[in-house]
């Protein structure tokens, strides 16, 4: 099956692209975006992929689902376009960003500028039906997102895994350790975060500190 996504990526998922999940998976997904609203828009479906290559990757920040309100999700968990309010979530990483590396809070949500240094935002699931949270959860986008999480393991080495809330944290089990760093927090969504599961994490610096140790250039957060 031929699937529009970034030549490095598609060397190395070719095989899972060929596998009946997932062409049932495009088959559900092309008669959704048909018959309703769905986001993101088709084209930025596998925009995380796009804009960070698989030799790239630093950094994976998993989110579950994309944004399901009007011109939010645009294919990278927990980001927005520009002109797009910041979600709650989003404001809570940033207020985390503040305090742990003394940076200023950004006025946009649109998280293009980590994806281009080699964080992959990823959500578990990549499409939804406007308005209807979940809608597309266990038609075969965690298969495929689980054996991304698997290959990065397998086929690199020094990548930071943020998993944030306990969605997240059960993928830990699919990463080596021995070769990668895993850091876990509660979520930082309101609810978790102001119930002291969030703040004071210093993600942003521990993965900063293992890059560096690691001869890779820092994520400018």
């Amino acid at each position: 099956m031929n699937v529009d996504i970034h030549p490095s990526w598609k060397a190395v998922l070719n095989p899972e692209f060929e596998k009946t999940y997932f062409k049932s998976l495009i088959d559900f997904v092309k008669q959704e975006y048909g018959q309703h609203k769905c986001y993101p828009p088709g084209a930025a479906i596998f925009k995380a992929f796009d804009l960070c290559p698989f030799e790239e990757v630093k950094v994976v920040i998993l989110g579950q689902d994309p944004y399901h309100g009007v011109g939010q999700a645009h294919g990278l968990c927990f980001s927005v376009p520009e002109g797009i309010a910041v979600p709650p979530s989003l404001i809570n990483i940033f207020k985390e960003i503040a305090t742990d590396l003394n940076n200023p809070i950004p006025q946009s949500g649109n998280l293009e500028r980590w994806a281009k240094q080699g964080v992959l935002l990823l959500n578990a699931t990549l499409t939804v039906r406007a308005h209807l949270a979940g809608s597309h959860q266990k038609q075969g986008w965690e298969t495929f997102t689980d054996h991304v999480i698997s290959v990065l393991s397998q086929q690199r080495q020094g990548i930071v895994f943020l998993l944030w809330g306990g969605y997240a944290r059960k993928k830990a089990k699919k990463i080596d350790t021995s070769k990668h760093l895993v850091l876990e927090s509660g979520h930082p969504s309101p609810l978790s975060a102001n119930r002291g599961f969030w703040f004071g994490n210093r993600h942003f610096s521990k993965t900063n500190d293992y890059l560096k140790e690691n001869d890779k250039s820092q994520i400018n957060w």
